[in-house]
């Protein structure tokens, strides 16, 4: 039987993404840095700041985000598990449906205003049409997440930041998949030798041929398209029934990519 792996697209086996909160007016300078760089972000907004002095303007939203991904932060960033259930739906359709309107495009992430989750608020997401949520904290690794509602950056660009990105370039065994997620607010970056500290970690990050640069959302794309492949018993032949292509691995071959709608035989 063949051996099948699951690859990031372009056949690669690691995949940075990065995660900023609240849409303060340092995002400007923070997506300028990552775009210099070829770093891909998602920006976490609370729509019903937008458009004072601290936060960007609803009007740039779709210009100043372009080729990242804006997704939600509730409307008024309240400690959710403090609020009833319904309250916090209301806080997350609410967000999605305005952040909607600014974007063009379906909000599908979600990462939880002071880190507040409980059972009850992550059973509620998938109704609110929710794929993911970032929980706060710092994992210090480079797994995949198990879920993806509690899903745990490896770090705050305050933790180690610099020596987990130097693993991680290090990192070379290609039977494992990788990920590396890093979480913060750009107006953190005002304090000490915060954007100094960025831009290093950009140049030292961007530009490499094994890294997938990606959206929280595109990963969990990747991640949802692969599962979707129908494989024959034997691993002979797979049908990918998703519109994108999806990449794998076949014994030791070099990484193979599955067209949208295609049956491939391996």
């Amino acid at each position: 039987m063949n051996k099948v792996y699951c690859c990031f697209p372009g056949g690669k086996h690691k995949a940075l993404t990065m995660s900023y909160d609240d849409g303060r007016t340092q995002d400007r300078r923070l997506v300028e840095i990552f775009n210099r760089w070829g770093i891909r972000s998602t920006f976490h907004l609370n729509s019903g700041f937008l458009g004072d002095d601290r936060h960007i303007q609803p009007d740039e939203v779709r210009t100043l985000y372009a080729g990242h991904e804006v997704a939600c932060h509730t409307v008024t960033h309240p400690t959710i598990t403090r609020c009833p259930l319904p309250s916090v739906a209301r806080e997350v359709l609410d967000d999605r449906q305005a952040l909607e309107a600014l974007t063009g495009y379906p909000v599908r992430g979600l990462s939880y205003p002071n880190g507040s989750v409980s059972d009850g608020i992550e059973a509620l997401l998938p109704a609110c049409g929710i794929r993911y949520s970032r929980v706060v904290g710092n994992s210090g690794g480079f797994a995949l997440p198990d879920n993806p509602y509690r899903w745990q950056a490896t770090c705050h660009h305050g933790h180690r930041l610099m020596e987990l990105g130097e693993q991680f370039a290090a990192l070379s065994k290609r039977q494992y998949l990788y990920l590396m997620y890093v979480w913060g607010h750009s107006y953190e970056f005002d304090n000490g030798d915060g954007w100094t500290l960025i831009e290093d970690f950009c140049r030292m990050m961007g530009g490499r041929e094994d890294i997938w640069y990606c959206t929280n959302i595109e990963f969990m794309d990747c991640m949802d398209n692969f599962a979707r492949l129908q494989f024959a018993t034997d691993n002979a032949f797979v049908y990918n029934p998703n519109a994108r292509e999806c990449w794998i691995q076949v014994n030791d071959g070099a990484p193979i990519a599955i067209p949208g709608g295609a049956t491939v035989k391996l």
